[in-house]
């Protein structure tokens, strides 16, 4: 088992961070490589490589190795959620989502550990963190939704918006933005289920176990549903799978899961959303990814809404009391003191 003690070194803001960092760039490093491989190959290579480096390493820091049946069955758990679901939605999805607006909606994961970590685990909101959560929402909806409802909801008139009712909800389950929150909502659950993984085995131990145990099943589906996995691959793809495998995936994963299960889960569930500005901006750089008007706007607010949320006990304690306090009347001292006779 994990110690109880959490090293100095784990709340270096560069500590915090370089997950997100990681995530965010290795979005951009696989939207480069899917069109050269397929998506279900490239999930698969992500987890495998990436648990083996990471058991490796547990067996050279000596770490436990799990013993008991639950154990196993809390990490099989873990696998099949976090593993298999996240990491299949995500390559599926990213074939026709930008990496950008894909990490984005990835967001929506920390609107969900929050709901849950609040009721199986009792962890502060407040209404700070409930009006972030919420702001949270609004944003992602505005990154995901098709512009033309986002339109029609924004006028009466409906008449004026030609093509709009060619968006159906048979057309949003199947598409990329859809996928992506499927995959937000997988890595939601095994964000959860990594506190109870903890209680019978050590953390980073389960994080490579559930790689691999997570990962051949997507091997598995490639070979039957899916061709010309490598056949296409040239030296930079090779390079861009291997940044997604051991930046994005093995160091990514062991430093999230790892504060995940030592941490507050709503806080550093909400620091995923600073894995959108790495992404857009490399996107940007590498790929020439735009976002429309709608999806930046829903970027801000994004944003801002990680700030509430891992700001929100400061500004419950801090911001509101020091404002209450400047709002008070000046008179009121005054009139305090009527003992004594006003001066000339």
């Amino acid at each position: 088992m994990d110690s109880p003690q959490t090293p100095a070194f784990t709340k270096s803001p560069l500590f915090l961070i370089a997950p997100f960092f990681f995530l965010g760039t290795s979005m951009v490093a696989m939207k480069a490589v899917i069109p050269n491989t397929s998506p279900l190959f490239l999930a698969g290579f992500r987890l495998v490589p990436a648990g083996i480096i990471i058991l490796g390493l547990t067996l050279v820091l000596k770490l436990p190795q799990p013993k008991t049946l639950k154990a196993w069955l809390w990490i099989l758990m873990f696998a099949i959620v976090d593993g298999l679901m996240f990491q299949g939605f995500l390559t599926e999805g990213l074939v026709n989502t930008g990496a950008g607006l894909g990490a984005v909606l990835i967001d929506a994961q920390p609107l969900v550990v929050a709901i849950l970590s609040r009721l199986l685990f009792g962890e502060f909101i407040g209404i700070w963190g409930w009006l972030g959560l919420a702001i949270g929402v609004l944003g992602i909806s505005l990154c995901g939704l098709p512009e033309q409802w986002i339109v029609r909801i924004l006028h009466t008139d409906l008449t004026i918006f030609q093509g709009a009712s060619s968006i159906s909800w048979f057309s949003l389950i199947h598409s990329g933005e859809f996928l992506m929150l499927l995959a937000a909502l997988s890595m939601s659950f095994g964000t959860i289920i990594i506190r109870y993984v903890r209680q019978h085995a050590d953390a980073i131990v389960a994080t490579g176990w559930h790689m691999v145990l997570g990962g051949v099943p997507l091997f598995i589906l490639s070979i039957f549903f899916e061709t010309q996995q490598v056949s296409n691959l040239d030296s930079s793809s090779w390079v861009g799978l291997g940044y997604a495998t051991l930046f994005g995936t093995a160091l990514t994963y062991g430093i999230f899961f790892y504060l995940a299960s030592v941490g507050n889960l709503t806080s550093v569930s909400a620091l995923i959303f600073l894995t959108p500005i790495f992404a857009m901006l490399f996107s940007y750089i590498f790929l020439g990814e735009m976002l429309t008007t709608f999806q930046w706007i829903g970027v801000v607010l994004t944003l801002v809404s990680v700030v509430m949320v891992i700001q929100r006990e400061a500004i419950a304690k801090n911001l509101i009391p020091s404002l209450i306090d400047k709002l008070k009347p000046a008179a009121i001292p005054v009139l305090e003191n009527t003992s004594e006779p006003p001066s000339n």
